[in-house]
């Protein structure tokens, strides 16, 4: 079975994909979530490829939202990484940004809920769930705005180099509800990128609101990832 390393986005931790792993558990995997800084894309980068160095592979990948980008940057030249998948994602090219993307077509409602605080951000917590998780349990997207973590300024304005989707097989899950990432940025990077494509009526955040879902759209990607590639599969 491969191992499923997961990546959060921005003003969240490792905790978000808390309903996901236990879906994934159920399913047979042992999932492990990266915790990334929010502080430097370098160190969100070498955050995930310390994690990586964790378990045995082959490693899928995941990026949900900003770890999207990340995870663009972390897999290259690591050999355990064999597959990505995306959720609702950042899936920057050469030379772009996070937030050059986030600005490429109408829909991305984080700036009417974004809060500055000096040199960081958050969202604010009253309409928290209104942005991301319109659709997931009310109690489940109040912990999610009360453990939210703060985001450097600047942290997605970081142009990344070529991406480790230009070498690997990947799979996008498009989030059709979403308020962050438009739907349509969302399927023209998947189709860039070549990704196999699932459609989901649901918000930015499906790990929450859809975790059940979610697992099964990477339990699937795992299981396409050991058929293309049966030598990979440890003992």
């Amino acid at each position: 079975m491969a191992t499923i390393v997961l990546v959060h986005g921005l003003w969240s931790d490792g905790s978000s994909w808390a309903k996901a792993i236990t879906e994934l558990r159920a399913l047979g995997h042992e999932p492990v979530a990266a915790q990334l800084s929010l502080e430097s894309f370098d160190d969100d980068v070498a955050s995930v490829r310390r994690t990586i160095a964790t378990v045995s592979g082959p490693v899928l990948l995941v990026g949900w939202s900003y770890g999207g980008a990340v995870i663009g940057e972390a897999a290259r030249g690591v050999a355990a990484v064999t597959a990505l998948a995306y959720i609702a994602a950042f899936a920057p090219a050469e030379g772009e940004s996070v937030s050059g993307l986030s600005r490429k077509y109408s829909g991305n409602e984080i700036p009417n809920h974004v809060v500055v605080a000096g040199d960081y951000t958050y969202i604010n917590r009253s309409t928290f769930g209104e942005l991301l998780a319109a659709d997931a349990p009310a109690e489940d997207v109040a912990v999610a705005a009360a453990t939210q973590r703060m985001v450097r300024i600047g942290l997605d304005r970081v142009k990344v180099g070529p991406p480790a989707w230009l070498d690997l097989p990947t799979v996008y899950l498009v989030a059709t509800a979403d308020r962050c990432v438009p739907p349509e940025l969302q399927r023209e990077m998947a189709a860039r990128m070549g990704a196999v494509i699932t459609e989901l009526s649901t918000s930015h955040a499906p790990l929450l609101s859809r975790p059940r879902e979610v697992a099964e759209f990477l339990d699937r990607a795992c299981r396409d990832m050991l058929t293309a590639n049966p030598q990979e599969e440890t003992e």
